[in-house]
């Protein structure tokens, strides 16, 4: 009796332990074996523009686009549990292995950030802050996205302001970080109307070409339109939900692009991407180098014509959650004043963790099963058959 209850345990602790292990394998260790496999794309010293000063020790930006949390209307609990411990987990595995200065999110932080009510509202920016907690000196730049305050017709004031008090941005906010220049433009405000959010945007976006000629060395300019946010000039990146205006995903060639059945259908403008004439005018006031853009949930990569100089190019991140990209991506940016280069980060396959656990369960079914039997003494009885 004791034999059998000293076996019964013996075969409990290593049935424990076998699910204890895969399960932390594949919601916890896969995530450092696949991300491991990144890391920070280097400069290439003959892609510098040499017009601009180099800053010096370049910075390191992850990029994501397109969280999309789940809100209370949408979604079943069981997939925002899963979809958000997918998300952590791989936000913070890139956090502890390579350890970025800069966070970038492109807007569509909240899947419901348009309809919630204030205290909702809280929770959502709190829980936000949990899933995707920095380091203390990291710098964080967030776009605004249509989920997160509603598509320029259902947009107001107060759903723009409190994302703008969450997120400390504005309809166009101009920062520099280790004299990297960004431009962080609201989607929604480049309809080109005269609206509460659009007028302001329009003007701001002026007000930083004529900021940006000034540190450029143009001193008649620096006479009205210094800004003491630029310590030296350098070429804009641009940051945004909206995909600057192109007529569908046609022209995109990557890995995680969108599916055939879509990559053709054109995009109307101000739905799917900005219009023409708010491109045209990014463009020619702004001159960027770079643009990231997300909104779509697929990745592309397009170069724009500028008035002046190298064409600025265009990266589009697709969706960080599981429940919009099969195969979701990140990017890795190397980036200084002067030069840039970027990474296409993948982050674990679903059906991997899903093969897994069913190979392990397979295993483990097979192994009761020969328990069950030598307990029963079948196999020992065909093998003494044998024998004799």
């Amino acid at each position: 009796m004791r034999a059998a209850v000293r076996l019964n345990l013996n075969f409990l602790k290593k049935f424990v332990l076998a699910i204890a292990g895969v399960f932390f394998y594949c919601e916890f260790l896969h995530y450092y074996v696949v991300l491991a496999q990144c890391g920070w794309p280097a400069l290439d010293p003959s892609a510098a523009d040499p017009s601009v000063n180099d800053s010096g020790t370049p910075l390191h930006a992850m990029v994501l686009a397109d969280t999309h949390l789940l809100g209370r209307r949408n979604g079943h609990w069981l997939d925002k549990l899963r979809r958000e411990w997918q998300m952590h987990r791989a936000f913070q595995t890139t956090v502890t292995l390579h350890q970025p200065d800069v966070f970038i999110f492109l807007g569509d932080l909240f899947d419901e950030g348009k309809w919630c009510q204030p205290e909702e509202y809280v929770e959502y920016v709190a829980r936000f802050h949990q899933l995707f907690a920095v380091p203390e000196d990291a710098d964080v730049l967030v776009a605004v996205g249509n989920h997160d305050i509603g598509f320029h017709y259902s947009v107001n004031p107060y759903l723009v302001s409190r994302f703008q008090r969450s997120f400390d941005v504005g309809p166009v906010k101009l920062v520099q970080i280790a004299g990297v220049t960004f431009v962080i433009i609201n989607s929604m405000a480049m309809e080109g109307d005269d609206c509460f959010l659009c007028r302001p945007a329009k003007n701001k976006i002026k007000v930083i070409s004529r900021q940006l000629r000034c540190a450029r060395g143009d001193k008649e300019t620096c006479k009205y339109w210094h800004s003491p946010i630029l310590q030296q000039y350098s070429q804009p990146v641009v940051l945004q939900h909206y995909p600057l205006h192109r007529d569908s995903d046609a022209v995109c060639d990557e890995p995680d692009e969108a599916p055939p059945d879509l990559k053709h259908v054109r995009f109307r403008e101000r739905w799917e991407c900005l219009s023409r004439d708010a491109t045209e005018m990014l463009l020619e006031e702004l001159s960027p180098r770079l643009v990231l853009s997300g909104h779509t949930h697929h990745g592309c990569h397009v170069t724009h014509p500028l008035p002046r100089g190298s064409p600025a190019h265009e990266y589009t991140v697709p969706s960080f959650s599981w429940r919009n990209k099969r195969s979701p991506t990140f990017s890795m940016l190397t980036i200084s004043s002067n030069n840039y280069a970027i990474y296409k980060c993948h982050m674990p396959q679903e059906v991997t963790v899903l093969v897994v656990y069913g190979i392990t369960t397979l295993l483990i079914i097979m192994w009761i099963v020969r328990l069950k039997l030598r307990s029963t003494g079948v196999l020992y009885t065909k093998v003494s058959k044998h024998l004799d």
